[in-house]
C-alpha cells in the first residue's frame, strides 16, 4: 500500500484494555499547522450521533483491516465476512463495491487524504486510515450522500476504534468532500508536476512502473493506442465466471442449468461457462460439491486449448491412443486450471499429475480435485523444480506451466495486488519462471505439448521469457497458439480472437495469444505453446511433421 499507517505492532495513543481510544484532543485536518489543537465534529449533536456502524461498512472495514494488518486476500476474506454478518443482497452489494473499490483506488486515495491532514500519514493509526480510505472513496466514487458518508464513516470509527479519532476523520473528510475526484486528481497532478503515464497513475489509481509496463506489453502487441481503456477496465468492478467441472455433474451441463435459472448467463465464448451477477456464488447448486466453481473465463480458455489441441499421430502414447497420454500441472496451486484440466483429462482417458510445492497448497489442490475421477489426477508435493525425480522415462504429452507471477492481469479480481507488487519482485519472480519452464522442457514427450501460463502481462514474464526459453531450446517450437484457442472456444468465441485481432511487433508475439480484459472481458491471461519435435532433425534436415520454416501445425 502507499501508507501503511501505524498499526498494533507499534505503541497505540492512550487506549484503554479495549484497545479504544480515550484521547479527545490531538491534531485536525491540514491547515492548523502547530500551535493548539483544532477539533472537527459532526454536524449532530452529541446526543444524536451514531454510535453503531452499518453493517456493510463494517464488513468493508473488517477486510481491510486484514488485508492491511494480515495481508489477506480481499478476495477470499471478504466473503466470508458477508457470510458471517448475514448480509442480504443489496447490502452484500455495498459492502462488495466499498471494499474492492477503496482497495482499488488506494495509491490515489492517499494521495487526497496526504493533502487534507497536517501529518505524514504512516502517522496516523492504520485503523484509522483505513476508515479515511473508506470515506474518501464514498464521497469521491460511489452515489453516496456526503453527509451519509461522512457521519457513517465517524460512527464506525467511534464503534470500532473510539471516540478520539473521530473529530479528526470528520474534520479530513470533508475537507475531502469539497472537491469532485477529478478535480482532486487535476490539483494534485498539477501541484506535483505530473505528466504522461505519472499523471495516469495518479488518475487511474494505478502504480505508475504498472502504467509503464501496460503501456510496453500493449505497444508489444500493436494495442498502443489503448492504454486508458485497459486501466479503466482494471477498475471496473468484474463480473463473476462461473465453471462447471465437465462429467462431474448429475448429468452434463446440469449444474450450469442450475445457474442460469438463478441468474446466471452462459457465456457465448466458451462452452461450460457462465457469468454470474446475482449475488452469493457460493448459495448455488454444486458449489458445495466443487461440481460448480468460480474461474476467470480466461483461465478456462487456456486450459481447454491445452487440452484439445492435436498431438502428432507418432506421439509417444499406447498403441496410438489417447487414454495413455500423461499430462502434468506443474505449479498447480490452489487447484482451479488442474481440476478443470483432470476433468478434461478423464474424459479422454488421461491422467494428471498436479504438482504444488506448499504443502497446505496441495492440500487446497486435492479438494479442487476431488469432483473428478480419482483415476485421473494425483497430487505431487514438491518443488517443480525437481518434477524429473518423479517422473515417468517417456515424460508427458502435455505440460501446463502457470506460473507464479506478478499477477499484473488479475488486477480487477485482485485488487490489492497492484500496491503489493514492485519492481523488485521480477527479478526472483522470472529467474523462477525460467527454472520451472526448463524442468519442464526436461520431462516433456516427443511431440508433447507445453503451454507455458501466466496472468500477467508483463513484456519479461511472457514474451521476453518465451524468447529465453527458445535460445536455451533450440530444438523447441514456438506454435500459433491463436488455433487452438479458437478450436476450445464456441463461434463466438472464435469470433471474438479474430476481431479483435491486432499485428504484434514481434514474431514471438505474434505467434502468443494475450488476452485483455477492455478486448475480451477476461483477465490479462498470456498463453505459448510450444511443442518437441518427434525427432530432433540431423543438421539442415527436416523434422517429420515440419514445415520448411520450422513451425509444426495443430
Amino acid at each position: 500500500m502507499s501508507h501503511s499507517g501505524r498499526d498494533a505492532a507499534q505503541p497505540p495513543s492512550r487506549r484503554n484494555a479495549s484497545g479504544r481510544e480515550r484521547n479527545r484532543g490531538g491534531k485536525a485536518a491540514s491547515g492548523q499547522g502547530r500551535g493548539p489543537a483544532v477539533r472537527g465534529f459532526s454536524a449532530a449533536a452529541p446526543a444524536q450521533r451514531k454510535r453503531r456502524a452499518d453493517p456493510a461498512r463494517l464488513t468493508a472495514f473488517m477486510v481491510l483491516r486484514a488485508v492491511s494488518r494480515d495481508d489477506a486476500y480481499a478476495n477470499l476474506t471478504l466473503p466470508a465476512e458477508i457470510r458471517a454478518k448475514r448480509l442480504d443482497k443489496r447490502d452484500a452489494g455495498f459492502a462488495t463495491e466499498l471494499t474492492y473499490g477503496t482497495l482499488r483506488g488506494t495509491g490515489t486515495y492517499d494521495a487526497i487524504l496526504s493533502a487534507c491532514v497536517d501529518r505524514p500519514l504512516s502517522e496516523l493509526d492504520a485503523p484509522v486510515l483505513d476508515a479515511l480510505r473508506l470515506g474518501a472513496h464514498q464521497l469521491l466514487n460511489m452515489r453516496v450522500e456526503t453527509h451519509a458518508a461522512v457521519d457513517e464513516t465517524v460512527a464506525l470509527v467511534r464503534a470500532e476504534i473510539g471516540a478520539g479519532p473521530s473529530g479528526l476523520v470528520n474534520a479530513v473528510l470533508r475537507k475531502v468532500s469539497a472537491k469532485t475526484l477529478h478535480e482532486w486528481t487535476e490539483k494534485l497532478a498539477e501541484d506535483r508536476q505530473l505528466s504522461g503515464d505519472d499523471a495516469l497513475a495518479l488518475t487511474h489509481a494505478h502504480p505508475a512502473w504498472v502504467v509503464r509496463a501496460m503501456r510496453q506489453s500493449l505497444r508489444l502487441h500493436g494495442r498502443g493506442t489503448e492504454l486508458e481503456a485497459l486501466l479503466r477496465a482494471d477498475n471496473a468492478a468484474p463480473e463473476v465466471h462461473l465453471v462447471e467441472l465437465p462429467g462431474t455433474g448429475p448429468t452434463q451441463g446440469h449444474r450450469l442449468r442450475s445457474a442460469q435459472e438463478a441468474g446466471a448467463v452462459a457465456s457465448t465464448a466458451l462452452t461450460g461457462a457462465a457469468i454470474f451477477r446475482g449475488g452469493d456464488v457460493a448459495r448455488l447448486p454444486g458449489t458445495r460439491e466443487g461440481q460448480l466453481r468460480v474461474q476467470d473465463i480466461g483461465s478456462q480458455w487456456v486450459t481447454r486449448a491445452l487440452a484439445t489441441a492435436e498431438l502428432p499421430d507418432q506421439a509417444d502414447t499406447t498403441e496410438g491412443s489417447s487414454t495413455a497420454e500423461r499430462w502434468l500441472d506443474l505449479c498447480a496451486g490452489p487447484g482451479g486450471k488442474a481440476a478443470l484440466l483432470a476433468a478434461l483429462a478423464a474424459q479422454r482417458g488421461a491422467s494428471v499429475l498436479a504438482n504444488e510445492p506448499a504443502a497446505h497448497r496441495a492440500k487446497l489442490v486435492t479438494n479442487a480435485l476431488e469432483p473428478v475421477d480419482a483415476k485421473a489426477w494425483t497430487v505431487r508435493t514438491g518443488d517443480g523444480r525437481t518434477i524429473a525425480e518423479d517422473s515417468p522415462e517417456s515424460g508427458y504429452q502435455r505440460i501446463l506451466v502457470d506460473a507464479p507471477c506478478t499477477g499484473l492481469g488479475a488486477l480487477r479480481r485482485r485488487p490489492e495486488a497492484r500496491w503489493r507488487r514492485t519492481p523488485g519482485d521480477l527479478s526472483s519472480l522470472t529467474a523462477l519462471q525460467q527454472e520451472l519452464l526448463d524442468a519442464a522442457v526436461g520431462v516433456l514427450a516427443p511431440g508433447g505439448l507445453l503451454a507455458y501460463v501466466t496472468c500477467s502481462p508483463h513484456m519479461a514474464e511472457t514474451v521476453i521469457q518465451v524468447d529465453d526459453l527458445l535460445r536455451r531450446h533450440p530444438e523447441l517450437v514456438l506454435l500459433d497458439a491463436h488455433e487452438p484457442m479458437r478450436a476450445a472456444a464456441e463461434d463466438a468465441g472464435a469470433a471474438l480472437l479474430r476481431e479483435t485481432a491486432t499485428t504484434a511487433t514481434t514474431e514471438t508475439a505474434a505467434r502468443c495469444v494475450q488476452l485483455w480484459p477492455h478486448a475480451h472481458g477476461t483477465d490479462a491471461m498470456f498463453f505459448a505453446l510450444l511443442q518437441r519435435p518427434l525427432q530432433v532433425p540431423a543438421s539442415g534436415e527436416e523434422s517429420a511433421g515440419e514445415t520448411p520454416d520450422g513451425r509444426i501445425t495443430l
